[in-house]
């Protein structure tokens, strides 16, 4: 640390808390947005002395240090027409270090923010030639030591020619395709994304004079994918309703869907206080099985609005971009936001009731073949999401485990849920919960962070239970297999057999795989590579592992259709299966001991039981 930082950072904090009319003059150019690139120009106020400025680091929603750095380029600093030396921090490459010289009051700096480089927080470009979706974090720098809600900006943007915009900035002012917008803090200028393109709709989703309003804001590579039918209009309209019932208070004071359709930009959703920010296949409002497979991506970030925006556990209520997050109890910000999404989606009708239970099939079966449970606890995935976020590759997925805080807590929720319905005779349930826990009073977005207790005892007013007992064993043990009490206790119960599963089959279409994991115990891509071999399944026995690639079954060139017909063909035979196997410049056969024939997942109802799943899927509304 330098000797007189500890005095700068006073200047700096007293400058952006005790003189709130100082804004950081913000513009970004984004013409240039088809080629991936995004020009900012910034007007900091400044001090004479040292300063040091921060590029975002820990960005909320993606719970890890995802700041797009490696895409941050062409920094230049002046003052006055006079170029300012800076340097980048040896340790900290997230901040910068410059000496502001006598009478100067504002510092200029312009800066580009190459958008390729997963600067949207979702794995892919920003843009394409008719579309960019801009998260501020990815082109402003901000004094250090500073609070975000105390730095203000007046943020402004220039769009490509005819393109048109959805965001939940408020625009104070409008000429052709400059946009200026209202002075925000850091905070909310952060938390407000803006989505632009060529192919531009509005949907309104709440009546002419009902407050807040609510707005879909879509964007897409074409104008025939913007195409949305009455039926889904009516599902986004009842999902507004439905979280209305169920929080019984908004924190917000109006609400953007900002809806990216392209197979072109990074495929994300993240959340915000007053918007959600989500891309979809450029056809999911035009093909069934697309809409199936992201029916809940939107109802799962609307739902951040409560969970995880407005309450957030105390980890992760950070006061700015650069201190840590602490990743217990993603559980309960991402898992229950996962359990309420994928009901919210079948309530408002996005889903139907079969494909919501073969869609909790398939999640069901992914976690009891997760043989990694064996050893790495539900709360260590959260807490190592920084890591696991990066390793997102299909290889050895099983046993190292992934984001499973999100689908194992769907499960752990759904638990929760039927318990209470079953202990107060079908009184009570989870929406009670919400109710209180993520209810209060409407109005502008707010933080209220809680900790693993706060959740335990609003639990305990809902049904007195032990909860604490219950959620330490099922986030901090390990086990074989996954926690299944909700699916039971509902009244229903994991089968197998050779019936497809309605959703794998429509992402193995979709995303161009072969799913063989609860017979033989592998995944395949459409070129035939072991994309993950399960620990302890016939295929890892035999000596299969992810990376190879399979060449021939039973000494024919092999096709996904030829396998499956291998495998039904090892019912009741006592013949192994042949796997002749690609390993770098290798060939080996493998006889893979397999009888048992096709597995898909099902739900399956059991009879003389309650079904407490079927009474939680029914809507709230009319």
């Amino acid at each position: 640390m330098r000797a007189n930082l500890h005095a700068f950072l006073a200047a700096a904090i007293f400058l952006f808390s005790g003189e709130s009319s100082a804004q950081i003059k913000l513009h970004v150019d984004l013409t240039d947005a088809p080629r991936n690139i995004y020009h900012a120009q910034l007007q900091i106020p400044v001090k004479p002395g040292e300063i040091a400025l921060v590029f975002p680091k820990w960005i909320p929603g993606n719970h890890r240090p995802s700041g797009p750095i490696g895409g941050l380029t062409g920094i230049r600093m002046s003052a006055g027409g006079n170029v300012i030396a800076w340097e980048r921090d040896p340790i900290e490459m997230y901040e910068f270090h410059a000496t502001i010289p006598a009478g100067v009051e504002t510092l200029d700096v312009s800066l580009d923010a190459i958008t390729s480089l997963d600067s949207a927080g979702g794995g892919g470009p920003a843009a394409s030639s008719n579309i960019l979706d801009l998260n501020w974090n990815a082109v402003v720098l901000y004094p250090k030591g500073a609070r975000s809600d105390d730095v203000k900006f007046s943020p402004s943007a220039t769009l490509p020619a005819g393109w048109k915009f959805g965001t939940a900035l408020e625009a104070a002012h409008e000429a052709g395709d400059n946009v200026e917008f209202s002075p925000v803090s850091l905070t909310t200028l952060v938390d407000s994304p803006l989505i632009a393109g060529l192919y531009f709709r509005k949907v309104e989703l709440t009546k002419p004079g009902e407050k807040p309003v609510h707005v879909m804001d879509l964007v897409a590579d074409s104008e025939t994918d913007l195409a949305m039918s009455a039926k889904d209009l009516a599902a986004y309209q009842k999902l507004v309703a439905e979280t209305g019932a169920l929080f019984g208070a908004r924190h917000y004071r109006h609400y953007d869907f900002l809806l990216t359709l392209s197979n072109q930009v990074g495929g994300h959703g993240l959340e915000h206080h007053e918007s959600n920010d989500s891309v979809e296949d450029e056809r999911t409002l035009l093909d069934p099985d697309l809409r199936m497979l992201d029916a809940s991506l939107v109802p799962h970030e609307f739902t951040h609005s409560w969970n995880g925006k407005y309450r957030r556990p105390a980890g992760l209520a950070t006061p700015n971009y650069q201190e840590p997050m602490i990743g217990d109890l993603l559980w309960v910000y991402e898992g229950l936001t996962d359990y309420l999404g994928n009901l919210l989606a079948e309530r408002s009708g996005l889903l139907t009731d079969d494909q919501y239970r073969e869609q909790l099939a398939a999640t069901a079966a992914m976690l009891d073949h997760q043989t990694g449970r064996r050893w790495r606890p539900l709360e260590d995935t959260a807490r190592s999401v920084q890591t696991l976020r990066t390793l997102l590759a299909p290889e050895w997925q099983s046993w190292r485990r992934s984001l499973d805080y999100y689908p194992e807590g769907e499960l752990i929720w759904l638990e929760v849920d039927a318990t209470i319905r079953q202990l107060t005779s079908g009184k009570r349930s989870l929406n009670d919960f919400c109710r209180s826990f993520h209810g209060g009073q409407s109005g502008p977005p707010q933080v209220v962070p809680y900790t693993f207790n706060d959740v335990v005892k609003a639990l305990n007013e809902v049904a007195p239970h032990d909860w604490g007992a219950m959620l330490n064993e099922r986030v901090n043990s390990t086990s074989k297999n996954a926690p299944l009490g909700g699916i039971d206790t509902g009244g229903w119960r994991l089968v197998y057999n050779d019936k497809p599963n309605l959703v794998i089959q429509a992402a193995a279409k979709r995303y161009k795989f072969s799913d063989f994991s609860y017979s033989v115990g592998f995944t395949l891509s459409e070129e035939g590579k072991f994309d993950d071999v399960i620990v302890g399944s016939p295929a890892y026995q035999a000596g299969v592992g992810p990376g190879m690639k399979l060449v021939a079954v039973n000494r024919r060139k092999w096709s996904p259709e030829l396998l499956h017909d291998a495998i039904k063909a090892s019912k009741g035979s006592n013949q192994a299966i042949e796997l002749l196997v690609e390993n770098g410049q290798f060939f080996k056969t493998f006889s893979v001991p397999y009888h048992d024939g096709e597995k898909n997942p099902h739900l399956e109802r059991v009879t003389g039981k309650p079904d407490i799943l079927g009474d939680l899927l029914k809507p709230l509304t009319r």
